[in-house]
């Protein structure tokens, strides 16, 4: 879900031509759920084996991570740890609509609206243990580094572009933001076009770059003071403020600098709400981070892909093979060098 600060924040249009020769890491979490939410059939049915197993998060990993690095980007994949306890109460809330969702879906088979169908069938997605194992196995088939991070990816992402060792983070929310990391970059393995919801629609959909300070330079404030903007809308550890979203919090922040100059003006129902905010900020500011990491790209084990990909999942060998030799070109290229040598 992520928090809803899009509205405060200056983006501006970028290509994969801007991105070229550069290392991005990529959310994991974030694009896999893109892909199961996205990549399905007409009615809404998540692409499947013949045992009836999910393959739709495969399928954008493999492609698209194909089209990126074919375009002389180089993916790097983080993926998240354990959740913190305060994030609990958001799981649990999408867990929720997950099953409204689910039960929506069904309903909407059986009336044969397939339009609706497949707009609730989206929400169904659910990024399991088990789809993450598979993804990773396939990121080290096609070697195609990737980092598992001890808390939360974008967390861990956003360290790695601090440190300099990638140009920017890619995902489709702003966390990484108050994580700290001086460039995000959305809609980077989305589709080109994207269906309007309820419209027999498509709007266009191209790679956006967006500045960390420069935004706070535009928004004239700090990153600790967008982290209690944030706080004050909620974020994926707290409900935020009834009533509040990003202009007035934006306002709030500006004119009082902190939450501790607000918090003693606000009804107890809402001090509930970002009683936790010192510890959410510290989350924002002091995550949990692996220090210790190595970014190298391998050489592809085309064996490994096809065994994984024709011969467990029943991809057809046709389609693989051309983009199995796009790898093998990159890698003869590149061989065994890191991949930092190359931004």
């Amino acid at each position: 879900m992520g928090v809803d600060i899009g509205s405060l924040i200056q983006k501006e249009p970028c290509s994969f031509h801007d991105l070229k020769n550069r290392v991005v890491v990529i959310d994991g979490h974030n694009v896999l759920h893109q892909f199961l939410s996205i990549i399905r059939q007409r009615d809404g049915t998540p692409l499947k084996d013949s045992k009836g197993r999910v393959t739709s998060h495969l399928s954008g990993l493999f492609y698209r991570t194909a089209n990126l690095i074919e375009a002389g980007v180089y993916p790097v994949y983080v993926f998240d740890g354990p959740p913190h306890p305060l994030k609990m109460r958001t799981i649990t809330e999408r867990q929720r609509r997950r099953e409204q969702a689910e039960r929506e879906w069904k309903e909407a088979l059986e009336k044969g609206d397939v339009e609706t169908a497949r707009v609730k069938a989206q929400q169904t997605s659910r990024v399991t243990d088990e789809i993450i194992d598979q993804s990773k196995k396939l990121l080290l088939a096609l070697g195609v580094p990737f980092i598992q991070s001890p808390s939360e990816g974008e967390a861990q992402g956003s360290y790695m572009v601090k440190k300099g060792d990638a140009y920017a983070i890619g995902s489709q929310d702003y966390d990484s933001l108050l994580f700290g990391s001086s460039v995000l970059i959305r809609n980077l393995t989305s589709s080109t076009r994207r269906k309007l919801p309820g419209k027999q629609a498509y709007t266009e959909v191209k790679p956006e770059r967006i500045n960390l300070d420069a935004n706070l330079r535009t928004l004239d404030v700090t990153r600790e003071q967008l982290i209690d903007i944030a706080i004050l809308i909620g974020t994926d550890y707290n409900l935020g403020v009834k009533g509040l979203g990003p202009k007035k919090s934006y306002q709030l922040i500006k004119k009082n600098g902190s939450i501790e100059n607000i918090i003693s003006n606000l009804p107890d129902s809402d001090k509930d709400k970002i009683q936790d905010y010192k510890e959410i900020r510290d989350l924002f500011l002091k995550p949990v981070v692996m220090e210790d990491y190595t970014i190298k790209w391998g050489m592809i084990n085309d064996e490994e892909v096809y065994r994984i990909l024709c011969d467990e999942h029943q991809f057809t060998r046709e389609r693989v093979e051309p983009v199995i030799d796009k790898y093998k070109k990159l890698c003869r290229i590149k061989g065994q060098r890191n991949l930092l040598e190359f931004q």
